[in-house]
């Protein structure tokens, strides 16, 4: 099995409850303050997540950064975006980028249970 580094638990860390409040924020009512709060928070969340994969390096076994880190990087551009467009009013930009931001997440949680990632094999094996 492949060792829980300190980057992948710190990913994880981050990772599972920004999952989670995705989850939560979008069920719940928008527009309230509440809503903006949990908002805040899932965006720290988002960026620790991205942040932190720049440091797990183990698709090219350490030998630098893999396409996957494209999406990190895609992610922060989108978390900017989301919060440029919902202080200039524009909701429809804002929910596009936040929902896309999500299912990054999710996507990339899926793919991290493929055969053969720490994911995987913590949970399977």
């Amino acid at each position: 099995m492949k060792e829980l580094t300190l980057p992948i638990a710190i990913h994880l860390v981050v990772a599972l409850p920004a999952l989670a409040l995705g989850v939560v924020q979008l069920a719940r009512a928008k527009g309230t303050a509440s809503h903006k709060t949990l908002g805040w928070a899932w965006a720290a969340l988002m960026m620790m997540v991205a942040v932190s994969s720049f440091w797990i390096l183990e698709i090219r076994k350490g030998a630098g950064f893999s396409l996957i880190h494209l999406l990190s990087v895609w992610t922060l551009i989108s978390l900017a975006c989301a919060i440029w467009f919902i202080r200039r009013g524009n909701v429809r930009a804002h929910i596009g980028f936040m929902i896309g931001t999500f299912v990054g997440l999710a996507g990339a949680g899926l793919g991290a249970l493929a055969p053969g990632r720490f994911l995987a094999q913590l949970l399977f094996a």
